[in-house]
């Protein structure tokens, strides 16, 4: 790999700088909703997993679709602007709720939202660079979302039991970044060749079979993909105290933010396919370990691996996407891998919490790292090595 780092263009670095602020917002949010949900309005705790779990259907459902809708267009940017707004303007109204209903809305109008922004910022991404620099292009816009990730609990945290800011201010708080977010956006340039629109409806047939190949595993590996919030409990469950679980966290999205950009550039030089199969193989590492861990360090380290892995995923996988597909339907591509790994990720969350409470944790992580393994099995077997990156012609060439 050349050790010269590669020249983007500014507007990369613009989308990078705007996920930056819009994980921000989202994070400030994400470890005080359940606080705000079950103390300040006296929700059950099945409210709790209602809300959250209509907001991520919502997110992974729509971002396919947006993908689709830019494509018809021929243009990204107005949907990933309206994206980010609906997002930002959702946020306070959470603050203003006096019952739990009401934090359902708008909590659907802020991922309803996300899922519209999702797929037409990463066609941008992809418009702006050529096939050699698009996993370090991926891998910088991952570095800004991570570490907003990182920043956002933080900035949460300090807020409310440093300088002892009620909780509804939070939500208030939480629409200055989101702000920043769609200002930045709104400056972005829409570079990138002029595509024709789709000639058809955009179904799975419409794209290459290669393309679809590379969804078999994908689907494969979200269904034992369970969220972060398992790994957070399981720092609980070995006795990390509680005022250690958010840097815990914190620190496990900075392993996602330190390993995105040089994964992307790895992916550009190495193969992607070649970048995905080894983050998949850590994955596997990682659960197969807390499957077993019993001690909180050690928890703390999977967590950072598994970070790690996120961190690449997020940059190789997207390009990939991209890479297989024409460019007529790039949003549309990436639109699809991003919404088949959110849903099949979401069926895992919802097995993964029966199965705790079932047959334990370690059983749980051992299913999960499984599953991991036979998607690693069914890339290696279903996606040459060489599909993209490494200077190898694009597969929709």
């Amino acid at each position: 790999m050349s050790r010269r780092v590669p020249r983007l263009p500014g507007s990369v670095y613009l989308l990078a700088v705007t996920s930056f602020f819009a994980d921000v917002s989202t994070e400030m949010l994400y470890p005080v909703l359940p606080l705000f949900l079950t103390e300040e309005l006296r929700a059950p705790r099945t409210a709790v997993g209602i809300v959250e779990g209509v907001a991520e259907a919502t997110q992974n459902v729509v971002q396919g679709g947006s993908g689709w809708i830019a494509d018809r267009m021929r243009r990204n940017k107005p949907i990933a602007v309206a994206g980010y707004a609906l997002a930002a303007l959702a946020k306070p109204t959470i603050g203003l709720a006096t019952a739990w209903p009401s934090v359902l809305a708008s909590r659907f109008g802020d991922r309803l939202g996300a899922g519209l922004r999702s797929a037409p910022r990463d066609a941008l991404i992809a418009g702006s660079v050529d096939d050699a620099r698009r996993g370090a292009a991926f891998g910088l816009e991952g570095v800004g979302d991570n570490l907003g990730a990182v920043v956002g609990p933080l900035l949460a945290a300090g807020l409310l039991y440093l300088l002892d800011v009620p909780l509804r201010s939070i939500f208030l708080l939480a629409f200055v970044p989101a702000a920043l977010a769609v200002v930045l956006i709104a400056s972005v340039r829409e570079t990138g060749p002029e595509r024709p629109a789709p000639r058809t409806r955009v179904a799975l047939s419409a794209l290459p079979p290669a393309y679809r190949r590379y969804l078999v595993p994908v689907a494969v590996f979200g269904l034992g993909n369970v969220s972060s919030a398992f790994i957070v409990l399981k720092a609980a469950e070995v006795g990390v105290p509680a005022e250690l679980v958010i840097l815990v966290y914190a620190g496990y999205n900075l392993a996602a933010a330190l390993a995105s950009y040089p994964a992307g550039r790895l992916s550009d030089a190495w193969g992607r396919a070649r970048v995905m199969l080894a983050t998949l193989a850590l994955f596997v590492l990682a659960f197969g370990g807390l499957a077993v861990a019993t001690n909180g360090v050690l928890v703390a380290v999977l967590f950072a691996l598994y970070g790690v892995h996120r961190g690449a995923v997020r940059a190789a996988g997207k390009a990939l996407a991209v890479d297989l597909a024409p460019v007529e339907l790039r949003a549309s591509s990436v639109g699809l891998y991003s919404a088949v790994l959110g849903l099949t990720a979401f069926v895992a969350s919802a097995a993964a919490g029966v199965l705790w409470d079932r047959v334990g944790s370690a059983t749980m992580f051992a299913l999960a790292a499984g599953i991991g393994l036979v998607a690693t099995l069914l890339f290696a077997l279903l996606v040459p090595l060489r599909a993209a990156g490494s200077g190898a012609p694009s597969a929709r060439r």
